[in-house]
């Protein structure tokens, strides 16, 4: 029952380890070469502890289970769930600062410090002063538009 109990996890451990080489880790690495080496370690311990026709039989179910195991985790999308779906629409200039125009009055929201919000018709703008502080309220104007960054005095 024991010797069960050890081959059993030594192929199972093997398995996982490859499976995670295939789905996780690309290339050939360390995970799936430990893999290959466990899965070999429990095929030669089902050798050394079984009659040759049972170690046949269980390196085949062994390896068709690996096979099987691939084969569905593809096949069935189980695997989609760890793929990214989705990329990035936006950049570095996204248009999130169409409608400012240099001279453009506004309001200070927040303490400018010299980094803070501010407000200019209906929409919030994070602005920076040009290095002095701004108290909440004060009224600013942008002097620069760089970089998505808003400059204001």
């Amino acid at each position: 029952m024991m010797t069960l109990l050890i081959l059993s996890t030594l192929l199972l451990i093997g398995l996982v380890l490859m499976l995670v080489e295939v789905l996780f880790v690309p290339g050939t690495t360390f995970v799936g070469i430990f893999g290959l080496v466990i899965s070999i370690a429990g095929l030669v311990f089902a050798f050394a502890n079984f009659e040759t026709s049972t170690a046949w039989t269980i390196t085949a179910i062994a390896v068709i289970a690996n096979l099987a195991a691939i084969v569905y985790g593809f096949r069935s999308g189980v695997w989609n769930r760890f793929s990214l779906k989705t990329s990035l629409k936006g950049g570095a200039f996204d248009g999130r600062l169409e409608g400012l125009y240099l001279g453009m009055p506004g309001k200070a929201i927040s303490d400018l410090k010299p980094i803070g919000k501010a407000m200019f018709g209906e929409n919030i703008y994070e602005v920076k002063s040009k290095g002095s502080f701004i108290s909440v309220g004060s009224e600013i104007e942008i002097i620069k538009i760089e970089n998505n960054t808003i400059l204001v005095k």
